[in-house]
């Protein structure tokens, strides 16, 4: 009998170490599309930068750092995030003021600090702490959250958004605001709610022009409306971007062949235009290929959120899913010209080390997520 249950326990204890994925705290779906995305992004960041070696190196190391942090972030029991939120908030805040006293300014923005040893910029640390901090809250509150946790939670929201707009940065503003908005929605935040909220921004519309909107975020907007007004000027930048996606044609112009991006008539190829990049070179076979795996990422997060085991991870990882999609919405939109341009980088495949580590941080808590859920399942069984 006791052989019996020594097997047993020896069978369960398999379940456990068996899967790599639960070994190492890794879903590897998610994983070999996150690898295929990042292989995309430095195939055609290679073209866009003008095929310089030293950006593609950079990148890779960049990449690969991203990872390894992911990889970290995966191995932490999720309960620990719950107590770590509130004091990465308040550290973001501090940051965030501190920025606004003394940090420095570059191209008429005060968005970075300089701590001596290393340069940071305190709003992308809110791509990650703000619905971290908003779903803790929330998943200590009654839900459908009432009144006061409502309030609170879009206190939560308002007070780093409001010192971000401050910089100013208007699309770190957006995308920090809607990752922590839709922490309250998933939480089941009442249609009542979503109607006042409604009036009240359509009614701050034009305070918002007026006292808060600088005068290029204002010329951003009048140049979405009809670019050909300044074609030299402001218009020049989407008028040639939307050139670069349309020439692309079916099967684009060929690897390395794009006239837009190799010609430099494309601004920040590399970096915020990265899509028209693809767009022009591989034609509509590329942008499938691309929505394929975004599509691919996506569901499996989805997959993850559903499988949570309480409100907290729930909540978190539906807003991490959902501030992605906004992410890829945000910057296809404003390279297409159906949105104003506002700065933001296509995920996972634009140049650049802060918002690939932002990412990465979000994948590598979802992935804590899914996997520490099998191995606390099987420990609950053998108890």
């Amino acid at each position: 009998m006791m052989n019996d249950k020594v097997t047993l326990d020896q069978v369960n204890t398999n379940k456990i170490k068996g899967p790599i994925s639960n070994k190492y705290h890794t879903d590897v779906p998610l994983l070999l599309g996150l690898l295929a995305s990042l292989f995309l992004s430095l195939f055609v960041l290679y073209s866009a930068s003008g095929q310089e070696v030293d950006m593609l190196i950079r990148q890779v190391v960049r990449t690969l750092s991203a990872f390894a942090l992911m990889i970290f972030v995966a191995q932490i029991p999720p309960k620990y995030y719950t107590k770590l939120s509130i004091y990465l908030y308040i550290i973001g805040i501090i940051l965030l003021v501190m920025v606004e006293l003394f940090g420095d300014i570059s191209k008429g923005a005060q968005r970075w600090l300089n701590l001596g040893v290393v340069r940071i910029q305190p709003s992308e640390l809110f791509k990650v702490v703000m619905p971290l901090t908003v779903a803790t809250f929330l998943s200590h509150s009654t839900l459908p959250p009432r009144l006061f946790s409502t309030v609170t939670a879009f206190a939560i929201v308002g007070i780093p958004t409001i010192l971000i707009l401050m910089q100013p940065d208007l699309g770190t503003a957006a995308l920090v605001a809607v990752s922590g908005v839709i922490c309250i929605f998933i939480a089941g935040l009442s249609w009542w709610w979503i109607a006042v909220g409604a009036i009240v921004v359509a009614g701050a519309l034009p305070m918002m022009w007026n006292f808060v909107l600088h005068d290029y975020q204002k010329q951003r907007i009048f140049t979405l409306l009809d670019p050909s007004t300044d074609p030299l000027g402001a218009g020049y930048h989407i008028i040639q971007s939307k050139i670069a996606i349309g020439s692309g044609g079916l099967y684009g112009k060929g690897w390395l062949q794009g006239s837009q991006s190799q010609l430099d008539f494309l601004p920040e190829p590399h970096t915020d235009f990265i899509f028209a990049v693809l767009s022009e070179e591989t034609g509509l076979v590329g942008f499938l290929i691309l929505m394929t795996l975004y599509c691919f990422i996506i569901s499996r997060c989805i997959l993850i959120t559903l499988n949570a085991k309480d409100n907290f991870e729930r909540i978190l990882c539906g807003s991490f899913t959902f501030t992605f999609m906004f992410y890829i919405f945000v910057n296809i939109g404003m390279v297409s010209g159906i949105l104003p341009v506002v700065g933001v980088p296509l995920p996972l495949i634009s140049y650049g080390g802060t918002a690939m580590i932002t990412l990465m941080i979000c994948f590598g808590m979802m992935m804590s997520i899914h996997t520490h859920k099998k191995v606390s399942f099987f420990k609950k069984d053998n108890q």
